[in-house]
């Protein structure tokens, strides 16, 4: 994807705890990394195995974070199982000027703070085949406790409340089709994706 500053968009990303959205967004930014990146967000969460400050999040405490939101310093922020997170203003709109595209990876609150005044965005929400099968993928992936995994499906239900509201609702039941349907969001200008059948799953998923 040939990118300069004219060209260089906001992708909203968001999904339920499970739906695979960091992976789908892990090999969209492997296809063109010179022109598209993920944020790096502020949490309060504490790092993981593996994560690196200033890579994956900016880590910081509770104090920090505080500091920071009375500056304005973020584009949206959300309280998220717990834990803080941010997106720095700056940060955005640096990598958006040098004409580098942005994928924020955000909770729902987060979206529902910056939808209406971001120009240029397109959001994107993964939806899980089934709430059974959201569950098994996160008892799969051996993160978190079962209590913890019973607060993500309470909070599952309640951010797929909000998918109607985002540009794309794309299915990931099959990983690589998931991957194909978002690529061609993204790489192809004015690319047609159709909804309407996504919106029959997402209905029956609240039902």
């Amino acid at each position: 994807m040939s990118n300069n500053a004219k060209s260089a968009k906001l992708f909203i990303f968001a999904a339920p705890s499970g739906a695979g959205k960091s992976s789908i967004i892990k090999k969209i930014i492997s296809k063109d990394k010179d022109n598209i990146q993920l944020s790096v967000s502020v949490t309060t969460r504490p790092p993981r195995d593996g994560e690196i400050h200033t890579k994956d999040y900016f880590f910081v405490d509770e104090k920090e974070f505080s500091e920071l939101k009375e500056k304005n310093a973020f584009i949206e922020f959300a309280d998220v199982h717990g834990h803080q997170y941010g997106t720095l203003r700056n940060f955005v709109n640096e990598k958006l000027k040098s004409g580098i595209s942005i994928i924020l990876d955000i909770d729902v609150q987060g979206y529902t703070q910056i939808k209406d005044s971001l120009q240029d965005t397109t959001s994107i929400f993964i939806i899980p085949p089934s709430l059974e099968e959201l569950k098994i993928r996160l008892i799969a992936r051996g993160l978190d406790s079962e209590e913890v995994i019973e607060k993500r499906m309470i909070n599952a239900k309640k951010e797929l409340n909000h998918a109607f509201s985002f540009d794309y609702v794309v299915l990931n039941d099959n990983f690589s089709k998931a991957l194909d349907d978002i690529s061609n969001i993204i790489f192809i200008d004015n690319f047609e994706y159709s909804n309407d059948k996504n919106l029959n799953i997402l209905e029956d998923l609240l039902d």
